[in-house]
């Protein structure tokens, strides 16, 4: 997965999926840019990748200031002359607020689905501008496993990424006549600092149960499959919504009261 010479962009990359994929990109020869509010943090990122021979630099992003989503692309651009991928990795929601349709406050939900798909929809607006100008380029949205397998909780979170999945689609279709492929990765569980803090053990024995593969996902595993759809080696593909979960949601509902019995 050769990506010398290319220039990458990853949103809200200092952590978790984000982290592991602008490390990914980096090993494989992009010039990453991390897209970040807090450049301290940002920082440290760029010296790990620097300390393992990568290349990566900053670009000020902040999913509260809607303005960032064009203005960091606008920066990448005047810097490089190009972007050639673009990971839209960011995507938030208050789990303590984002549950069921009966409660969770219609101004949070709208505030999340608006910011969810603006930080998409904006910086591949923008990007795409300037691909079209360079021959072409790869665009991978992180979604998840929740906008095709309908969920108890997070209403906000699993409709705004259902979204994505439909505009992922649009913009493969409307853009493929310039070169510009568009996907979307579906991260199951991931075992990240946030998510595990936020899940008990018996919430996550309950949930490994339907995990074929029996156990919860890694960034490294998420970070892969966005380096494949930054290569070449996915040349042939396109308007993709692509499932990393461990086979969760694939097979039999009952799959998790009978196998390992």
């Amino acid at each position: 997965m050769n990506l010398k010479g290319k220039v990458a962009l990853v949103t809200a990359a200092t952590k978790g999926i984000g982290l592991a994929s602008a490390q990914k990109l980096a090993e494989n020869g992009a010039v990453v840019y991390i897209g970040a509010r807090n450049e301290e943090l940002a920082n440290e990122v760029i010296n790990d990748i620097e300390s393992n021979g990568g290349i990566a630099k900053f670009v000020y992003f902040n999913a509260r200031e809607a303005e960032t989503y064009v203005s960091m692309i606008e920066n990448i651009v005047e810097n490089e002359g190009r972007i050639d991928i673009l990971v839209n990795n960011y995507g938030g929601h208050d789990v303590k607020r984002d549950k069921t349709i009966l409660d969770t406050d219609s101004e949070h939900y709208f505030e999340t689905v608006i910011s969810n798909l603006q930080s998409v929809y904006l910086t591949s607006q923008t990007a795409i501008k300037s691909m079209i100008k360079t021959g072409g380029g790869s665009i991978i949205n992180i979604s998840t496993i929740g906008s095709v397998n309908p969920d108890l909780s997070g209403i906000a979170y699993c409709t705004s990424k259902a979204a994505i999945n439909s505009l992922t689609e649009n913009i493969a279709a409307q853009c493929a006549q310039y070169n510009i492929r568009c996907n979307a990765v579906l991260p199951g569980f991931i075992a990240t600092k946030a998510a595990l803090e936020n899940m008990s053990q018996e919430f996550l024995d309950t949930f490994l149960k339907q995990v074929p593969i029996k156990r919860p996902g890694k960034p490294e595993d998420i970070a892969n499959a966005v380096a494949f759809f930054a290569s070449d080696a996915s040349s042939y593909l396109t308007g993709e919504i692509l499932e990393v979960a461990g086979g969760f949601g694939k097979f039999t509902p009952m799959y998790g009261d009978f196998v390992g019995r």
